[in-house]
C-alpha cells in the first residue's frame, strides 16, 4: 500500500538501483581517483594529486545543492541554463517530490548527477597535476562548475536544453563529463603553465600497483556510470552494462598490442590508458548501439587516441606546447568526440527507442540508409557534430575566463621553491612517511606535533606513553 514514505509514483526497484549507481559512480572518484592520481604521479607530488581529487569532489557537493542541480536540470532561463535556487535544500518538499526524470524522487536525481558533476572537475584536475596553485585549484572549482558544467549539462540532458531538444545523442556523457574535461583540462593546462623541466622529462609512477587499483575501481564504478543513464532498471540498462565492459577491454587489448608493435613491450599505464578510452568512447552510445559496434567502438578507441598521443602530439607545435600532465585531451577529449560520432553513425534504432522513447529521429547513420533515409542519418550526424562544436567552443571561452578571473586573486602556478619542494613545500606532508622517519609532518598544521616520541620508538617506556595520552 502507498505510504508518505513510499507513494504510488514510486518505482522502489528503479530508486535502489539508481542509488547503487550513483554509489559506484562515487566510488569512481572516491577512492578511485584519488587513488589512481595520487600513485600515477611523481612520488613528490602524491600527497597535492590526491587532495585535488578530494577537494574537488567535496566543494562540488555543497555548490551542487546550492545552485548547480538546478542550474543543470531546473527551469529554464536561458536555452543552454537553468536558473539557479535553493530549492536542493529543501527536503520536505522539492527532494521529496518525483523528479524531472524516473519513478523515484528528486533527491535521487540530485545524487545521481552530482556525482557526475564531481568526477568532470577531477578529471580537468587531471591536465593540472604537478604545478597547479592549490588555493588556485579552490576557486576554480566551484567557478568552473557554475560557469562551464551546468552549461553544457542543460543544454544536453535537461528536457529544456536546445542540444536536448535538437536531438543530439548523448547517452550517459561523452559529450558533457568527457569532451568537457579533455578540452577544459588542456585550456587550464594552457593558462597555469607547465610543470618544472626536470619533472617533464621524468615523472614516473610512485606505485604502479595503486595505479591499477585505482583504474579498477574507475573500470567496474563505471557499470553505474552508463548503467544509471536510463534512469531504470530496464533493459536498456543492462545493454549499456554490457557494452560498456565489452569496448573496454576491446580497447585496452588493442593499445596493448599496439605498444608491444612500437615499443617491443606492453606497458601497465598504457593499459590504464587504453582502459580509460574504452570508457569514454562507449559512454555516449552505451545503450544505443549493439555488441559488435561496441567492439568496434574499442578496436577504434584503443587505437585513434593512441595515434593521437603517441604520434601526433609530439608532431604538433600546440600539442607538445601544452603540459596536460595525464593527457586527458587524448584520453577524454579525443576519446569522447569519437565516441560522439560513432554513436551518430551506429545507433540502433530499437535501442534507440528503448532510450529515448518513439521519436524517428534518432537514428544512426548507417541504419538511417539501411532504411532509406540517408537524410535523417546525415541530420543525425550533424546534430551530434554541432553538439562537439558547441561543448568544445563553451569549454575553451569559460575556461579561459575562468583561469584569467582566478589569476588575479592568486596566481594559477605554484612558486618556483614549492614545484621544486612539492608535497613538502605545498601541504608539510609526505605521502610515503614513516612513524620515526616523517619529520616532514612537523610543519603541518596537522602534524605528529602531540605524538612526538623517541629516536626508537620501539623502546618507549610506558611512563612517555602515559604522558603523551
Amino acid at each position: 500500500m502507498a505510504t508518505e514514505a513510499a507513494p504510488e509514483w514510486l518505482e522502489k526497484g528503479d530508486n535502489a538501483w539508481q542509488l547503487s549507481a550513483a554509489a559506484l559512480v562515487g566510488l569512481q572518484s572516491v577512492p578511485g581517483l584519488v587513488i589512481l592520481y595520487g600513485s600515477i604521479v611523481k612520488k613528490k607530488w602524491a600527497v597535492n594529486s590526491a587532495l585535488m581529487a578530494l577537494y574537488a569532489f567535496a566543494c562540488t557537493m555543497v555548490c551542487w545543492c546550492l545552485w548547480g542541480f538546478r542550474m543543470s536540470f531546473g527551469d529554464r532561463l536561458l536555452p543552454f541554463v537553468g536558473r539557479p535556487d535553493f530549492s536542493g535544500l529543501d527536503q520536505a518538499g522539492f527532494l521529496s517530490a518525483q523528479g524531472f526524470a524516473g519513478a523515484y524522487p528528486a533527491a535521487t536525481l540530485l545524487f545521481f548527477q552530482f556525482v557526475f558533476a564531481a568526477i568532470t572537475l577531477i578529471l580537468v584536475a587531471g591536465s593540472l597535476l604537478g604545478r597547479m596553485n592549490f588555493r588556485a585549484w579552490m576557486i576554480f572549482v566551484p567557478l568552473w562548475l557554475t560557469f562551464s558544467y551546468t552549461v553544457g549539462a542543460f543544454s544536453v540532458w535537461s528536457p529544456n536544453g536546445f542540444l536536448f531538444k535538437a536531438g543530439v545523442m548523448d547517452f550517459a556523457g561523452g559529450y558533457v563529463i568527457h569532451l568537457s574535461s579533455g578540452i577544459a583540462g588542456f585550456t587550464a593546462a594552457f593558462w597555469v603553465g607547465p610543470r618544472t623541466a626536470k619533472d617533464r622529462e621524468s615523472f614516473p609512477p610512485n606505485n604502479i600497483l595503486l595505479t591499477l587499483a585505482g583504474a579498477g575501481l574507475l573500470w567496474m564504478g563505471w557499470t553505474g556510470f552508463n548503467g544509471g543513464a536510463p534512469y531504470a532498471a530496464n533493459i536498456d540498462a543492462s545493454v549499456a552494462v554490457v557494452n560498456t565492459h565489452l569496448c573496454t577491454a576491446t580497447s585496452l587489448l588493442v593499445w596493448l598490442i599496439l605498444d608491444c608493435f612500437a615499443f617491443g613491450r606492453p606497458s601497465a599505464i598504457g593499459a590504464v590508458n587504453g582502459m580509460i578510452t574504452g570508457l569514454v568512447c562507449i559512454t555516449p552510445a552505451a545503450g544505443l548501439v549493439q555488441g559488435w559496434a561496441a567492439m568496434l567502438m574499442g578496436a577504434l578507441s584503443g587505437s585513434v587516441p593512441w595515434l593521437t598521443m603517441m604520434v601526433l602530439h609530439k608532431r604538433c607545435r600546440l600539442l607538445a606546447g601544452v603540459d596536460d600532465t595525464l593527457a586527458v585531451l587524448h584520453t577524454h577529449g579525443v576519446a569522447g568526440t569519437l565516441g560522439g560520432v560513432l554513436t551518430g553513425i551506429l545507433a540502433e534504432p530499437r535501442l534507440c527507442r528503448l532510450f529515448f522513447g518513439d521519436d524517428p529521429r534518432y537514428v544512426g547513420f548507417v541504419y538511417a540508409v539501411r532504411g532509406g533515409r540517408a537524410g535523417a542519418g546525415l541530420r543525425q550526424m550533424g546534430v551530434q557534430l554541432a553538439g562537439i562544436g558547441f561543448i568544445l567552443a563553451l569549454n575553451v571561452v569559460v575556461t579561459s575566463v575562468v583561469c584569467l578571473l582566478v589569476r588575479v586573486a592568486v596566481p594559477l602556478r605554484l612558486s618556483e621553491e614549492e614545484l621544486a619542494a612539492g608535497d613538502e613545500g605545498v601541504h608539510g606532508e609526505d605521502a610515503y612517511a614513516v612513524w620515526g622517519d616523517g619529520e616532514t609532518y612537523e610543519q603541518s598544521v596537522h602534524g605528529n606535533h602531540g605524538y612526538a616520541m623517541t629516536d626508537n620508538p620501539m623502546t618507549t617506556s610506558n611512563s612517555k606513553v602515559d604522558d603523551m595520552i
